[in-house]
């Protein structure tokens, strides 16, 4: 056990076996730390879900180990890891079961016992982070998809967890939407929280994570920068991983400079200064 004390999750030869016999995840080994937006990539299949739902005690290992800020999650209960590690489920309908939308965003805070007047405060501000204070009294199955979507990120924000695990946030989410999903991770990972983003979306990637891991068949090829991955084609290949459209368009440029843009605002900045 690592006794890195800005290690929150440590994964050591982490193996998971459905039904007794197929390998979603096949020997991985990963150390998340305190602080940084992570992102987790990969096919479908590749293992991505399966790795998550490993932090907060969902699934628990069939072989090796998970710690969370020093607690092993064989031996922990779910509801205690969940004060440290909040999921936000890919399918919002997944975790919703409440009659109203506050209602839903303050389930979890009653779980835990948080006093009424500070849980009504956090779910307030909460909805008013994912733009939904106005519907608060809607029944959550009114909502249309994405408006779920950003009810279960509420839900799982209003616990304030230290880690934060966001799986395809952005799906069915319109533009505006998606930028306010990722401001909001952002605003959080500057107080300090840990923000674990699974994604098929490059984009979101290049823009947004200090850290990109890479998984394939249930194993982890990589775990480096955004900037290092995009520079490695065989892994691309081998993954099935598309660059993001602002990388092929600085390198059909053709740009003398070293480290490319990530960003659609910075790649102006750069156009512009070459024209200029």
């Amino acid at each position: 056990m690592c006794a890195d004390n800005s290690v929150l999750v440590e994964v050591s030869d982490l193996w998971h076996m459905y039904d007794g016999e197929i390998a979603a995840l096949r020997g991985a080994n990963l150390q998340i730390a305190s602080g940084g937006i992570v992102a987790i990539v990969g096919s479908n299949g590749s293992g991505k879900t399966t790795l998550i739902k490993h932090f907060n005690g969902l699934l628990k290992p069939s072989k090796g180990s998970v710690v969370v800020k020093g607690m092993d999650t064989r031996n922990t209960k779910t509801s205690q890891l969940a004060k440290v590690v909040g999921y936000v489920f890919q399918n919002p309908d997944h975790q919703i079961f409440s009659s109203t939308v506050l209602e839903e965003t303050l389930f979890g805070l009653k779980q835990m016992k948080v006093p009424n007047t500070e849980a009504r405060s956090r779910a307030a501000r909460a909805l008013e982070a994912v733009n939904l204070y106005g519907m608060r009294d809607r029944h959550p199955r009114q909502l249309s998809h994405g408006q779920r979507q950003r009810l279960a990120t509420a839900s799982v924000l209003a616990l304030e967890t230290q880690v934060l695990v966001l799986d395809e946030p952005t799906t069915g989410q319109d533009f505006v939407s998606r930028r306010q999903i990722m401001s909001l991770a952002m605003g959080l990972e500057r107080q300090g929280r840990t923000i674990v983003l699974v994604t098929h979306d490059m984009s979101l990637v290049a823009e947004y994570a200090s850290r990109v891991i890479v998984m394939k068949d249930g194993q982890i090829l990589i775990n480096t920068t955004p900037i290092d991955l995009f520079g490695q084609e065989d892994i691309l290949v081998q993954t099935g991983l598309k660059l993001p459209p602002v990388i092929e368009i600085y390198r059909g440029l053709n740009i003398q400079q070293t480290t490319p843009t990530l960003t659609v605002e910075d790649m102006y900045i750069l156009i512009s200064s070459q024209i200029s």
